[in-house]
């Protein structure tokens, strides 16, 4: 097998278009595998993150909303931590909150303080930590969540202001400053832990993930003024870096799943999926990598859009399907329907529902499988 550590940086709340004025992201994407179309399954970390550790959609795993962390069908579906732990890794998760990733498989799962942990300085550690694994001869997984987005967003947004506040949506500039300062401390975060990797050489025997799980409103729609109400692409669209020591650097356009995050490890580290376990929705991303032309597959999502209720729903009621060019969102809530030409009109704004386009019976064909 070929050994190599797993580090998996996860910026929550990370917007991918905030990555294209960058200079970190930039000189990022000059050493990686970028994914400049990687579609989340949820608008939410729980939904979003079980999906990437299982492979599969949370309409298959039972994790597909808020709510749902312990239906999790872990007898059905084995997640990436587990097969690490299976191959003697050693794993490790530092997150903000127990219920955002599944448990299993973990020998160290801890939970920091949001509000007052410097997560650069506690980060760091853990990859001192992990230097010293390595040096007695054993690999790791470590997965460290940033989330002082999150934490951001939750204490100048969500407990100022609801879905509908007219305070909020009329106010975009202060909306993109206030997002801005919070992604620029993001981009500060990770070029000390990226420095700290490689200091540590850590980047020599390593495969790093960086992503995040979602990207956040700055009141491009009224009706969600941070995340997990609607299927638009502000939040769907998320940034994927790869990194490991043969990397030959390459920007993908094609779009892609975070579903395939998981098996694209698995390949890379060539440890086969198990076939005691249901079939994956996901697929290996390495052959893109490596300049293979593939078919591109639909990426399917879903949310709960809690409309004027104070807690999003138990069950998603917010559905869409996405190719490179096309978007077809069904919203459960009020019946209706949205088709958008993503090529033309990336902001979503002109619906072409119901023009007798050929996509349109397409994409409803696709997206029945998933309602």
């Amino acid at each position: 097998m070929n050994k190599k550590n797993i580090i998996i940086l996860m910026i929550d709340g990370g917007r991918l278009d905030r990555t294209f004025q960058s200079n970190i992201f930039d000189k990022l994407k000059s050493n990686s595998a970028s994914f400049s179309q990687s579609i989340t399954y949820g608008p939410h970390t729980i939904a979003a993150m079980h999906a990437v550790f299982s492979g599969t959609y949370g309409n298959r795993t039972g994790t597909n909303s808020y709510w749902s962390t312990f239906k999790f069908k872990k007898d059905k579906f084995k997640t990436l931590t587990e097969y690490l732990h299976d191959e003697e890794y050693y794993t490790f998760a530092d997150i903000v909150n127990e219920l955002v990733i599944p448990k299993q498989g973990f020998d160290e799962f801890l939970i920091h303080d949001e509000l007052n942990d410097d997560l650069t300085l506690r980060h760091c550690n853990f990859l001192t930590d992990m230097k010293k694994m390595n040096s007695e001869k054993k690999n790791f997984f470590l997965y460290l969540q940033y989330s002082n987005i999150h934490t951001g967003i939750m204490n100048e947004v969500l407990r100022v202001y609801d879905n509908f506040s007219d305070e909020y949506f009329s106010n975009k500039e202060k909306n993109k400053q206030r997002y801005d300062k919070l992604f620029n401390n993001a981009e500060n975060y990770l070029k000390i832990i990226l420095e700290k990797i490689n200091s540590l050489e850590l980047d020599k025997n390593s495969l790093v993930l960086i992503m995040s799980d979602h990207g956040i409103s700055i009141g491009e729609k009224i009706g969600e003024r941070a995340y997990g109400a609607f299927c638009y692409d502000y939040t769907l669209r998320t940034f994927t870096y790869f990194i490991y020591p043969e990397i030959h650097p390459v920007e993908v356009k094609q779009q892609v799943r975070t579903i395939d995050f998981m098996p694209t490890i698995l390949d890379y580290l060539d440890i086969p999926l198990s076939d005691k376990f249901e079939k994956i929705d996901g697929e290996s991303l390495l052959p893109l990598i490596n300049g293979n032309l593939t078919e591109e597959k639909f990426a399917f999502s879903e949310t709960g859009n809690p409309l004027k209720e104070k807690r999003p729903p138990e069950n998603p009621n917010t559905k869409s399907i996405r190719s490179s060019k096309w978007k077809l969102i069904c919203n459960e809530y009020d019946d209706s329907k949205e088709l958008y030409d993503l090529e033309s009109d990336p902001s979503e704004e002109n619906n072409l529902i119901g023009k007798n386009l050929e996509i349109e019976k397409i994409l409803w064909k696709e997206i029945k499988n998933y309602l």
